[in-house]
């Protein structure tokens, strides 16, 4: 079922004492919706279907599948043909994933209305477990299907992005990115759509992203 991603001013309000930069653009967007699909084993779905395509890519897909099989459910994942999942646009590889973890959700290897309870690093232990689940794709499982509040992606593209444009880096270490999520911290997710955004958008913010030198062939 999907819903609102729920925060209000109180997160706003702390990341805004917290850092001054990120709260000017705090102000200057506004209130930024989200939404997240409580039906885990649709947000597993959708969490491989975004892997490496564009949103509007993968809610097109997602779309197709949801016409080919009325209620995306381990069942009837299931009892759909690999050629037919293709069809919808998935490759062979997230096909295989999809219909891995379905299967394990039917032969109770993998127990969904456990996740729900446990601490994020918990949770993508699990999923980090299963055929095509890596880092980031349990990271946005842990936003879009479980509304966590603290989470911050090292391995998100537009976060990387976001956090370059935002604070003038050339470049994201592991130690600089230790040191924002510690600031946005316990409300990384909120400060991540934010960044999202920046990195997204046009707010006349210079990347100084270090480039590589291509030569003349």
């Amino acid at each position: 079922m999907k819903k609102i991603f729920a925060y209000g001013k109180l997160e706003l309000d702390y990341l805004q004492s917290r850092d001054e930069i990120l709260g000017k653009f705090i102000d200057k967007i506004g209130f930024i919706e989200r939404t997240i699909n409580d039906d885990l084993f649709q947000s597993l779905v959708e969490a491989i279907v975004a892997q490496q395509i564009s949103g509007k890519a993968a809610e097109t897909v997602y779309h197709r599948l949801e016409e080919l099989v009325d209620i995306i459910t381990p069942e009837n994942i299931i009892t759909c043909s690999d050629l037919d999942l293709q069809k919808c646009g998935l490759s062979w590889r997230k096909v295989n994933y999809i219909k891995d973890f379905s299967l394990k959700i039917l032969n109770k290897e993998l127990d969904l209305e456990l996740i729900p309870t446990l601490p994020d690093d918990e949770v993508i232990k699990i999923l980090d477990d299963l055929k095509g689940f890596g880092p980031w794709t349990a990271e946005m499982f842990l936003i879009f299907a479980l509304g966590r509040k603290n989470v911050l992606s090292f391995n998100d593209f537009g976060i990387q992005k976001g956090l370059r444009l935002l604070y003038h880096h050339r470049k994201i270490t592991p130690a600089l990115f230790a040191k924002y999520k510690k600031r946005y911290s316990p409300y990384a997710t909120i400060a991540s759509f934010y960044l999202w955004e920046i990195a997204a958008g046009d707010y006349g913010l210079k990347d100084y992203q270090i480039r590589k030198n291509v030569k003349n062939k």
